[in-house]
């Protein structure tokens, strides 16, 4: 049933017979279609289609898991990493085990923020050892991320996308966003071989290259398939011939033995000599260690605030950053962060704030599982939620602004799907949530069909 509670009568009319146009496309005869609007100052609703239908919303998804996180966790919260060692330092030489305290911060390494920088980390953690005159280590590089779950995906990603950069998942210890870029040079001609050129930065996973020179201009549409702590992986596909070179992005299968590698060759630059013992670790083998309760702290390096992080996990839908902020509430509310905890509690925050449990079928905090059914009623309480909240100006802030909305988009394989605010010429405001299934066809057309029709509420 369709129901349209009049924001003029004449407004009313025109969109529901836009409706029905819309529907009636022949890209859309097999798909399912969503559309929830009310009034964003009294709530009330304005065009009803299908709002309690559950439906895989794609990254529409995040609002959920930023809204339920600013409130569970504040928008000034902080990642603490403590950078430490065990045992004592004689003269220059440390006697006992190197450690880094994780703390599930998904920006260690990024490039967003110049303080996270990789070049910006190493160099203040070599400044605090040599502070301390610290020039050999005799023990173990450990990274402590016992507190949080080893599985670092959720259960229900695709094969497809867990090796490419958009599918990185969050562990305790995450770094450079969990993302490498694959250096290629493609052939002249279509069906040529691609050389790969290396990693940046560089990566000990063996890649077998099946990649083909596509058409010039036809784009990346290459897939990396490697698992979590896999050391062989498959590239497959194609990228595009006329360049001289070309880039894809992977996502890090154990960002802990990047990091380890990355450092250890940082501190030999920096005459900070380590034995075999340290050289040889391999943390993907070893058991998990905890940081001694006694050890002492050279340096803790510290996060951006939540209203940072989350403005990219917004405008640029930063996956890792929502999987992050899933097993960061199930760590601050249990002392574990585990995807299914964290979940859990993310659902019965919202019960208590209006919306079913049922209403909300999640199993990850970014939205890339096809296995996801949210309603557009939810997603409209959430947004609806939001307005009233003393953090929405950071909400708002970091919702992208697409065909002159306020508003966040998401897609994956057959979905489309957008949450916002809309404000009319007349002065009206208007918030909802717009999702379809099961579309044929390219994605581009369907995506300016559904514009063309928020486009009557402006």
């Amino acid at each position: 049933m369709i129901s349209v509670i009049s924001f003029g009568q004449k407004g009313a009319a025109q969109f529901a017979t836009a409706f029905k146009s819309f529907e009636s496309d022949a890209q859309f005869k097999h798909a399912l279609i969503s559309l929830y609007v009310v009034d964003s100052k009294t709530g009330k609703p304005v065009f009803d289609k299908n709002s309690e239908l559950g439906l895989a919303p794609a990254s529409c998804q995040k609002v959920i898991t930023s809204a339920a996180a600013f409130d569970l966790l504040g928008k000034n919260y902080t990642y603490k990493t403590d950078i430490g060692y065990s045992g004592n330092i004689e003269g220059s030489s440390l006697q006992g085990n190197f450690y880094v305290k994780a703390s599930g911060d998904p920006t260690l390494g990024s490039w967003r923020w110049e303080n996270t920088k990789m070049d910006t980390v190493k160099q203040k953690i070599v400044a605090a050892m040599k502070a301390k005159n610290l020039k050999t280590m005799s023990g173990y590089f450990i990274i402590d991320d016992s507190s949080w779950s080893t599985q670092a995906t959720p259960g229900g990603w695709t094969w497809d996308d867990m090796g490419n950069y958009y599918g990185a998942g969050a562990r305790g210890f995450n770094w450079h966003e969990n993302q490498y870029d694959l250096l290629l040079k493609p052939g002249k001609n279509v069906g040529d071989p691609v050389d790969i050129l290396g990693t940046e930065p560089a990566m000990g996973a063996y890649m077998v290259n099946e990649l083909k020179t596509g058409k010039a201009g036809s784009g990346d549409n290459s897939v990396i398939y490697l698992p979590e702590d896999g050391m062989i992986g498959h590239i497959r596909g194609t990228v595009p011939a006329a360049v001289n070179s070309f880039r894809i992005s992977g996502s890090i299968p154990n960002a802990s033995s990047m990091f380890i590698s990355t450092m250890e060759m940082f501190f030999i630059s920096n005459d900070i000599r380590l034995n075999d013992k340290s050289r040889s670790i391999s943390v993907s083998l070893e058991p998990k260690r905890k940081m001694p309760a006694d050890a002492k702290i050279l340096l803790t390096l510290v996060s951006p605030t939540l209203d940072s992080i989350n403005y990219w996990f917004l405008q640029k839908s930063v996956n890792l950053f929502g999987e992050a902020l899933v097993k960061t509430i199930a760590y601050e509310k249990t002392g574990f962060g585990s995807t299914d905890s964290g979940v859990n509690i993310i659902k019965d925050f919202w019960a208590k704030n209006g919306i079913e449990r049922s209403a909300l079928h999640i199993i990850d905090g970014s939205g890339l599982s096809p296995a996801n059914r949210v309603t557009s009623n939810a997603l409209v309480t959430v947004m609806q939620y939001a307005r009233n909240q003393n953090w929405f100006a950071s909400f708002y802030n970091a919702l992208p602004s697409q065909n002159n909305i306020k508003m966040k988009s998401g897609y994956i394989g057959g979905v489309r799907s957008y949450t916002g605010y809309i404000k009319s010429r007349s002065g009206a405001e208007y918030t909802f949530a717009f999702i379809i299934n099961n579309y044929d066809g390219d994605p581009g057309p369907v995506r300016e069909k559904m514009w063309k029709l928020l486009d009557i509420l402006k």
